[in-house]
């Protein structure tokens, strides 16, 4: 009985099969994007300009989260669920407390002259820190800076704040703007 030869299979269009099956879900697959914290930059300040004068430190709200995700706010440990309502305090300062920050008179177009805070939150983060445990933090701070236009808009406006014109949104956050001072992430302690 004679061999029998097995027929080979032309592999040569299989390439160029694979590579336009691989260029049809690289065209037709939709990647999701990281949308990431709105921040506002500061300006560019030109060389020559003299720095800034420091800042009070009781006009600053020192936030420190360390390799272990523990938070030390004011020097003090504080767990993240009481966040929010101590920036609040620190913010509105309704006591005028001397620890708290001070305040300056401005105009603000459709509330006359008011007393606005010249308090900073100042973030530092460990390099070992969470990332999940600083987007916690962020949205703390940022939950006591809405809550607080939140209820300035129903005091003033009898309106929540989403519903506000653009002018009056403009005015509230001229009275309350979100100060959020983050510095490079290093070593903070908490091993």
């Amino acid at each position: 009985m004679a061999k029998r030869d097995i027929p080979e299979v032309n592999a040569g269009s299989m390439a160029d099969i694979a590579f336009l099956l691989l260029i049809f879900f690289l065209v037709t697959t939709t990647m999701d994007s990281d949308t990431g914290i709105s921040r506002t930059l500061p300006p560019v300040v030109p060389k020559d300009e003299p720095p800034p004068p420091p800042i009070k430190e009781r006009n600053v709200f020192a936030v420190l989260i360390n390799s272990q995700n523990q938070l030390l706010v004011e020097g003090e440990p504080l767990d993240i669920s009481q966040l929010k309502d101590k920036a609040k305090e620190f913010i509105e300062n309704p006591a005028r407390k001397d620890n708290l920050p001070e305040f300056k008179e401005i105009e603000v177009p459709l509330f006359g002259v008011v007393e606005v805070s010249k308090g900073v939150i100042s973030l530092q983060t460990d390099r070992g820190t969470q990332y999940q445990v600083y987007l916690m933090v962020q949205n703390e701070l940022a939950r006591a800076y809405n809550e607080l236009r939140e209820e300035l808009a129903k005091k003033k406006f009898g309106k929540d704040y989403k519903d506000l014109d653009e002018d009056q949104q403009k005015a509230i956050r001229k009275i309350y703007p979100q100060k959020i001072s983050e510095a490079e992430p290093k070593n903070v302690g908490g091993k």
